[in-house]
């Protein structure tokens, strides 16, 4: 048995509490109010909820490239270099962004991965001696699921996926699509597969919005990875009052994984408060999913982040959660419990 003091952003609302977790064999065993002296926040280890780490043997290769040159299929300067890389060089390089993932607090990643059922075996190899959780979105033909976690679609206007969408059904497991990230032509397309998962929604108006809260599907914004491709801003305010959003980082080739960069970027740059980035960062992506992480409460996979509240970087915030959103850094990192 272990445990750590400190303030908890306890249960799905990350609500402060000062005290401890207790952690037996690797759950959650408690979460206890209790006088305290230590200066540590306990965070829920994060869930970055859209990745694509094969990526990372491509890493900055994209500088000055826009959305169809650098990553879109099947012939982007992404494509060329997946093609072009070594199996093994693939996998070492994941391992390594793995490995950095975990570093910086990441419990779990949802990762679209290219390359059919060789992709996802690469990744389920790069992913073997790591602690971070990744659920495998594969991509090709149906029979990718016998390896993947669910199917990851690229885009409605790219292939029919309809077989897919069956076969993901059947099996019953995740479909996810990327939609409205160029423009909004294809999120109609894609709410008629009835995903279960719908990335980046950059373009969504009022209908697409109605429909996303009728059908009640999750969206994963990516803003930094917007951003750099110059496809715009998401309607991060906009899709919270329709439905659950969660927060990913996207290529690997474009931007780190880095959940606090993707924290603070979207906390100073759209209409949100520090507690919904947080949600979106933590147990957003897990629900989507179906994960046993992203939330500090009884019975949970221990998956935590203890945070150094009296850093140099931290010392004299007033809330723990605002600290941690908009200003913490790996430097401020104490542990991380996966």
């Amino acid at each position: 048995m272990c445990q750590f003091e400190g303030t908890v952003l306890a249960g799905p609302s990350l609500e402060p509490v000062r005290g401890r977790v207790v952690v037996e064999d690797g759950r959650i065993a408690a979460v206890e109010e209790a006088s305290t002296a230590a200066t540590d926040v306990v965070v829920p280890a994060f869930v970055n909820a859209h990745t694509h780490v094969g990526d990372s043997v491509a890493k900055e290769a994209a500088v000055g490239e826009g959305l169809e040159s650098a990553v879109a299929p099947p012939s982007s300067l992404k494509h060329r270099r997946l093609a072009a890389a070594d199996r093994a060089a693939l996998v070492r390089e994941t391992g390594r962004t793995l490995r950095f993932m975990e570093r910086t607090g990441t419990a779990a990643h949802l990762d679209f991965r290219e390359a059919g059922v060789a992709g996802a075996r690469a990744l389920r190899e790069a992913s073997a001696d790591r602690d971070v959780e990744s659920f495998v979105l594969g991509s090709g033909d149906p029979d990718v699921l016998d390896v993947a976690d669910g199917y990851g679609a690229s885009g409605a206007h790219d292939d029919d996926f309809r077989e897919e969408r069956a076969a993901a059904r059947e099996a019953g497991v995740p479909f996810g699509i990327h939609a409205g990230e160029p423009d909004a032509d294809d999120i109609d397309a894609a709410l008629d597969l009835e995903p279960d998962l719908l990335v980046h929604m950059v373009h969504a108006g009022p209908d697409h919005l109605d429909r996303v809260a009728d059908e009640d599907v999750p969206v994963v914004v990516c803003p930094r990875a917007n951003r750099v491709l110059g496809v715009g801003r998401p309607p991060v305010r906009a899709l919270l009052e329709h439905t659950t959003v969660a927060l990913g980082t996207d290529n690997v080739m474009l931007n780190p994984p880095s959940m606090f960069r993707e924290m603070a970027h979207t906390a100073k740059r759209f209409d949100v408060t520090a507690r919904e980035v947080l949600r979106m960062a933590t147990v957003a992506g897990a629900e989507a999913v179906g994960l046993d992480c992203g939330v500090i409460e009884a019975g949970r996979r221990a998956a935590l982040l203890v945070v150094d509240g009296d850093s140099d970087n931290l010392a004299g915030t007033e809330d723990p959660v605002r600290a941690v959103v908009r200003r913490a850094t790996p430097l401020d990192v104490e542990r991380v419990v996966l």
